[in-house]
């Protein structure tokens, strides 16, 4: 069966929800007796823009992902089917992996070099969350190995889509706090305006896709309590594409070049210096 990914289909929802957005909070500085940072003209433009990007840089790696599942599914050790069981375990399993990834992504400066543009925003909406990497590489290592366990190739595709177009939604000020039982199980817009906080309490948590019971498991879940602040803690200040695309991938090889022998230029591309921190 040919792979469908939902987040293909989901683009006009997105265009709709983007602009229902920017009605509500036209002329707000406050929605639910909290600050919002709301709508910029050129942020927003970036943020398109860094989505058609996408579409193009990572799409292509994106179906090279698809293309290796299926090259491994006539090598699998088993085939699952496509009982109910198994799309719960196959989303499962990739809302874990995606905990992991992206965590990896925050630790290991080569991957943050990629997925920094993410967080450049220092407005958070639904623009941002199509603020997408151009060089998502680490997909290609992290999904299509379980298809050799017997997951077919498109129920991966398919459930790994899903994953991302619930995250879409979370990339919102105007929702506040759901109920507490969402709240402790799954991964809301309160819990992810903490990821993409540059507050210092706020850094380096709540990795989660859909669940948030990753964090909470590993110890990266965080509250949200205080106003969040969005953006980097050294901001990239362009709304130049290209800068914000490779800014993080010049500076790591810049300090690459700097430094004297082959272990301490390797060890630039593992350590996150303060400053690129999210």
């Amino acid at each position: 069966m040919k792979a469908v990914d939902p987040a293909a289909y989901a683009v006009p929802a997105y265009i709709v929800f983007l602009a229902v957005e920017i009605a509500v909070l036209r002329g707000k500085s406050e929605v639910w007796s909290r600050k919002v940072a709301g709508y910029e003209k050129r942020d927003t433009l970036a943020s398109l823009g860094m989505g058609v990007g996408s579409l193009l840089f990572a799409g292509a790696i994106q179906l090279a992902t698809y293309s290796v599942s299926d090259l491994l599914w006539p090598h699998r050790f088993y085939d699952l089917g496509e009982g109910v069981h198994v799309w719960i375990a196959a989303a499962l399993i990739w809302d874990f992996c995606f905990y992991w990834h992206h965590r990896i992504s925050h630790e290991v400066r080569l991957f943050w070099a990629s997925h920094v543009n993410h967080h450049s925003s220092k407005h958070y909406n639904f623009s941002t969350a199509l603020r997408q990497e151009w060089t998502p590489f680490t997909n290609l290592l992290f999904y299509p190995p379980w298809v050799l366990l017997g997951f077919r190739p498109h129920i991966m595709a398919i459930v790994g889509g899903a994953n991302l177009v619930y995250q879409f939604f979370l990339h919102t000020e105007v929702v506040g706090k759901l109920p507490r039982p969402l709240e402790f199980v799954m991964n809301t817009p309160s819990h992810h305006r903490v990821h993409h906080a540059s507050n210092e309490r706020y850094l380096d948590k709540n990795y989660g896709g859909i669940l948030i019971v990753w964090d909470r498991l590993f110890g990266t879940f965080m509250e949200e309590k205080e106003p969040v602040v969005y953006g980097l803690v050294k901001n990239v200040e362009s709304f130049n594409l290209w800068t914000i695309a490779w800014h993080e991938y010049g500076a790591m090889f810049r300090e690459m070049g700097a430094r004297k022998g082959l272990g301490a230029k390797l060890r630039v591309l593992r350590r996150m210096p303060p400053d690129a921190m999210p």
